[in-house]
C-alpha cells in the first residue's frame, strides 16, 4: 500500500467520516450528515488538503518546516487550509496526524448533534 493510500484510508476511517467527489475526479473526505457534511481533506494522488491551523499564522508553521513539501491551499488558504505532498520530505506519521488535526478542527465546528460519537 503507497503513502496516500495509507492517509486516504486512515481520513475515511475516522469516525463519522465519508467520501465524496463533489467535483469530477476530486476525491474528498467529509464528516457529518449527508446532506450538510463539512470536508476535513482533500484527498490527492500526490498530496492532501488540510485545515493545518486555525489561523493563517499558525498554518504558515507547515510551510517554514516543509518549504518544498507544504503549500497555502488556493482559494481557502486564508483560512488556514494547506497542501501537504505525500511521500515527500513530511513523515508519514506528521500526515496522519494533520489529518486528524483537519478532522478535530472540522467536527468541532459542526453543530453538537452533527457531530459523529467516539
Amino acid at each position: 500500500m503507497t503513502s496516500g493510500e495509507l492517509v486516504h484510508e486512515h481520513a475515511l476511517a475516522l469516525p463519522g467520516a465519508w467520501p465524496d467527489e463533489p467535483w469530477e475526479g476530486d476525491l474528498v473526505a467529509k464528516v457529518g450528515p449527508r446532506d450538510k457534511g463539512k470536508i476535513f481533506a482533500f484527498l490527492g494522488a500526490t498530496s492532501i488538503g488540510v485545515k493545518a491551523g486555525a489561523s493563517r499564522e499558525e498554518a504558515d508553521e507547515w510551510l517554514a518546516r516543509y518549504p518544498d513539501d507544504a503549500s497555502v491551499m488556493a482559494y481557502i488558504g486564508r483560512n488556514g487550509w494547506n497542501t501537504l505532498t505525500v511521500g515527500g520530505a513530511i513523515p508519514l506519521e506528521e500526515l496522519l496526524e494533520a489529518v486528524e488535526d483537519s478532522y478535530a478542527a472540522i467536527v468541532a465546528k459542526l453543530p453538537k448533534k452533527h457531530r459523529p460519537t467516539t
